[in-house]
């Protein structure tokens, strides 16, 4: 099975809810988090274009990571057919993926975008607003009681939700471990895994999380093949 098969059929499960700073949300195995409330629906770290990046340093890449990270957005945008998204943040790889993006993505992002409002959050990859395509950027914006930004701050703003560190939980038994994306929260702060299709990931154990969280309320919804499972950080393995 490709990631892009795995990536689709998790996208078919249903996915689990959960609370940050008492806003119900629910964890979709797409990766995507949804606030029925608002009817917003946030996706982080999209990347798109990196393969095209990564073409103009001369290192080679399968071109289509786009086409298949809006392939899967579509797909959520269906389901869930939000009023409102929030890209958190290296929605594009470089500065300069947006203006070079070919017109047949781009004219399929301008259909997901279109009839509904669409905030892009200012990443350390894609820190200017994405060339020509519409939407509202910002830095960080609020809605309800939850605060969006790209990077975690270095002390939890109550209902931030974050993305940027690609958070990964590995689960060890019976002689074998499975490593996979996770949305991490301890009900204050919520960091979201990555959406695009080509992307790596951290261990929520590593050093990279430490102190975001309070230890003994931190669990992991972690993304598996046949839906999202619910893990206290004290069940993962580094």
């Amino acid at each position: 099975m490709t990631m892009l098969q795995r990536r689709m059929r998790q996208a078919e499960c249903a996915g689990v809810e959960t609370q940050v700073n008492g806003e119900a949300l629910v964890c979709d195995p797409s990766g995507a988090l949804y606030a029925p409330d608002h009817r917003l629906l946030v996706v982080s770290d999209l990347h798109l274009e990196k393969g095209a990046a990564f073409a103009r340093r001369g290192m080679m890449l399968p071109p289509y990571d786009t086409a298949a990270t809006l392939s899967l957005l579509e797909i959520v945008i269906a389901r869930y057919d939000p009023r409102t998204v929030v890209s958190l943040g290296d929605s594009f790889h470089d500065r300069i993926g947006a203006a070079f993006m070919p017109a047949g993505p781009r004219e399929q992002l301008a259909g997901l975008m279109s009839g509904r409002t669409w905030i892009w959050i200012a990443g350390n990859h894609d820190p200017e607003p994405p060339a020509m395509l519409g939407g509202h950027a910002t830095p960080e914006h609020e809605i309800g009681h939850l605060h969006f930004r790209h990077e975690p701050g270095p002390r939890c703003r109550p209902g931030e939700v974050a993305g940027h560190l690609h958070p990964v939980a590995k689960v060890a038994g019976r002689g074998r471990s499975v490593r996979a994306p996770c949305f991490a929260t301890d009900g204050q702060r919520l960091i979201m895994p990555s959406f695009g299709v080509t992307t790596g990931g951290m261990n929520v154990l590593g050093q990279a999380f430490s102190g975001l969280f309070a230890a003994e309320r931190a669990r992991a919804y972690v993304v598996g093949l046949t839906g999202i499972f619910p893990l206290s950080f004290a069940m993962l393995c580094r």
